[in-house]
């Protein structure tokens, strides 16, 4: 069973770093897109940052020039560095990805990882 499995999260000042990743465990299947996507306390989940298979990238324009989302295919992980963070980043950010198997095509979603900005 592929489980995708998020670390990284925690609290942090403003201005500052983190660094979130998010692996794929299982076996029998391939990876299309990943990526980030978070959630706040009383808002929708929304699009933070993805990576197509072949290192295209796409940011929402909240994070544009402040995140970057990087993976490395032959460990099917997912990284997400953030910079210069600011408070309205506070959020559970969730990984996602777009798996392929021999009999399926489906998206699962990891257990979601709380970052906290503190101004």
């Amino acid at each position: 069973q592929v489980q995708l499995v998020e670390s990284g999260g925690g609290l942090v000042q403003a201005g500052g770093s983190l660094r979130l990743s998010c692996a794929a465990s299982g076996s029998g299947f391939s990876i299309n897109s990943m990526g980030w996507y978070r959630q706040a306390p009383g808002k929708e989940r929304e699009l933070v940052a993805t990576i197509t298979s072949g290192g295209n990238t796409n940011y929402a324009a909240s994070v544009k020039g402040r995140f970057t989302v990087s993976r490395d295919n032959a460990k099917n992980t997912v990284y997400l560095q953030m910079n210069s963070l600011k408070p309205e980043d506070t959020a559970v950010y969730y990984c996602n990805a777009g798996f392929r198997t021999s009999r399926s095509e489906y998206v699962d979603w990891g257990q979601g990882t709380q970052v906290t900005v503190s101004s």
